[in-house]
């Protein structure tokens, strides 16, 4: 295996809520430290139990939220379930700086929008689950969302999923298997350009 990416474009991981892209992510930083940046997004919603600000997220308030996308700050942004998410470009370029291959995991609206951006070259990674009823599941097993909100998620679910099957992406990786997943993954990221 190469020891770094030859292709330093940012990659941008979208896929439903559960489907395992923070597994798969997690996987390629500890499989090659110093090598890739995670863009802290930020974000509406109250931190869960164990999660840092300015590691997790960053925890903003609406009026915060809507100061930096005003002031073009972020390069993409979305509202789910009752919050705003989105990344700023400090936070792409400090990672950069840093000599990292940036990693973004962001939800559909995000993508919509760096793709319409044309100053924006990234990598497309779509991670889909291998079953609606496994995606079902897996968001039941996480115990983090009422039924409600369980709900939002399917239903947002499906939205991407159909986007996903629509739009071209680099790479659309079907997580029915956590290792033969990442294993995708990591030769897609240090492939030749």
């Amino acid at each position: 295996m190469v020891s770094s990416p030859q292709d330093l474009r940012p990659i941008v991981i979208s896929g439903p809520s559960g489907v395992g892209k923070g597994t798969l992510v997690q996987k390629l930083f500890d499989a090659h430290p110093n090598t890739f940046g995670f863009t802290v997004s930020h974000t509406t919603r109250k931190p869960r139990p164990g999660e840092i600000d300015g590691v997790a997220y960053f925890f903003v308030s609406p009026s915060e939220f809507s100061s930096l996308r005003s002031n073009g700050a972020l390069v993409e942004h979305a509202y789910f379930s009752g919050n705003y998410y989105g990344t700023s470009k400090q936070t792409i370029d400090e990672q950069a700086s840093k000599g990292l291959v940036v990693v973004l995991d962001i939800e559909i609206q995000g993508v919509k929008q760096m793709k319409a951006n044309p100053s924006i070259d990234a990598r497309y990674v779509f991670i889909k689950p291998p079953s609606f009823e496994a995606l079902e599941t897996r968001l039941r097993g996480r115990g983090t969302e009422n039924e409600e909100d369980i709900q939002k998620r399917l239903t947002q679910a499906k939205v991407e999923l159909e986007y996903a099957d629509s739009q071209s992406n680099d790479k659309i990786i079907v997580n029915d298997n956590v290792e033969k997943a990442y294993d995708e993954l990591e030769e897609f990221v240090f492939r030749l350009a």
